[in-house]
């Protein structure tokens, strides 16, 4: 395990904390690889009845490493996210999401995947995939819209408009809005009322919850790989050379 991704285990919760606070969690290879073995280790052993995922410090995670994302782009452009969202999203046991400060691109996707989201009040939801030249991925194209509604998932995937904790609360997309110090206590709370429950009662039940969605699979492999293409793209390179540069980016001469 790195020390980028903290793992701890009591009384059946297992937690999983982004621990990049330098670089406002952002995801790297290495950090993916542990949270997947992490997730896969919690669904196999017994002992463990719920997970969370959460980010240590003021910021739940910025999303995929831009130096990771340029690397991808001029070299054999294999995605570290897809071993980790297919984890994610055929997860049997809970998974609670705790979010504090922002959650950039797959730091919102992922939260489709959780079975509870708590924000703090600080949490800001943002999705910036079309102006970095990119499209969405983790299967938020088909689950936003059916989460809140096709106009909001519009706003917040093509414009990539922000959204606030007390909006997202009012939107359906998180389920309880905390102070930023009661986020963990809260979450905790939860986590130990599932492992209190029957198991397999848990398990089924979440399993019939998500069986309205047999479309994920597929839409999160065609994401995945246009999100691929993308990242190859003149649109691309001229978004992640403005951010480096600190610039505006100019796309006027792309049609």
């Amino acid at each position: 395990m790195t020390d980028t991704v903290l793992v701890t285990r009591d009384a059946g919760v297992m937690e999983i904390a982004f621990n990049r606070p330098e670089k406002k969690n952002a995801l790297t290879r290495d950090m993916y690889a542990t949270v997947v073995a992490a997730l896969a280790s919690a669904d196999a052993d017994p002992s463990v009845r719920v997970a969370i995922l959460t980010g240590v410090g003021t910021t739940f995670t910025s999303g995929n490493d831009i130096g990771d994302f340029q690397a991808r782009a001029a070299g054999p452009n294999t995605s570290a996210a897809s071993p980790f969202l297919a984890q994610i999203s055929t997860m049997q046991k809970p998974l609670i999401g705790a979010v504090n400060g922002a959650a950039i691109g797959v730091g919102t996707t992922m939260l489709a995947h959780c079975d509870l989201v708590v924000a703090a009040r600080s949490a800001r939801f943002t999705m910036p995939f079309t102006s970095l030249g990119l499209v969405p991925e983790a299967g938020s194209s088909l689950l936003f819209p059916q989460m809140v509604g096709t106009q909001r998932a519009n706003a917040l995937l093509l414009l990539g408009e922000s959204l606030d904790a007390e909006t997202a609360l009012e939107w359906g997309f998180v389920y309880r809005v905390v102070d930023d110090d009661a986020l963990m206590e809260t979450a905790r709370g939860l986590a130990r009322r599932l492992a209190t429950l029957p198991p397999q009662a848990v398990r089924e039940t979440k399993k019939l919850i998500r069986h309205g969605q047999p479309d994920i699979g597929p839409r999160i492999a065609e994401e995945l790989a246009l999100f691929r293409e993308r990242l190859s793209s003149p649109e691309a390179a001229e978004a992640f050379a403005a951010f480096v540069q600190k610039r505006k980016p100019d796309f006027s001469r792309f049609g």
